[in-house]
């Protein structure tokens, strides 16, 4: 590993580190009232296992990271919801 510097004021240049920082801001602390440092950094570790864990990516012909095609479920099977940071986001999985 090796630490890469950025030109400075260049948000584009740091395209993932800014397209995440956004995210938080927009989805996750916006809504939350933060009360301390604690609090903040376990609103933003809670947001980030949703980020990184569960929605779509490209890069995976529009599969979670967690996809695994080996398991097949059901279309009739019911719908379970997860609150994450007490309901600010829900992930929807079918029952398995």
């Amino acid at each position: 590993m090796r630490v890469v510097k950025i030109p400075f004021q260049t948000p584009w240049a740091n395209c993932y580190g800014e397209r995440f920082a956004r995210s938080v801001c927009r989805e996750c602390t916006d809504h939350v009232l933060i009360y301390n440092e604690h609090h903040a950094r376990t609103v933003v570790a809670d947001y980030a296992r949703h980020f990184n864990g569960h929605p779509p990516h490209q890069s995976l012909d529009q599969h979670p990271p967690e996809h695994d095609p080996a398991v097949v479920i059901p279309l009739d099977r019911a719908v379970h919801r997860r609150r994450i940071l007490g309901g600010v986001i829900n992930e929807y999985q079918r029952a398995a």
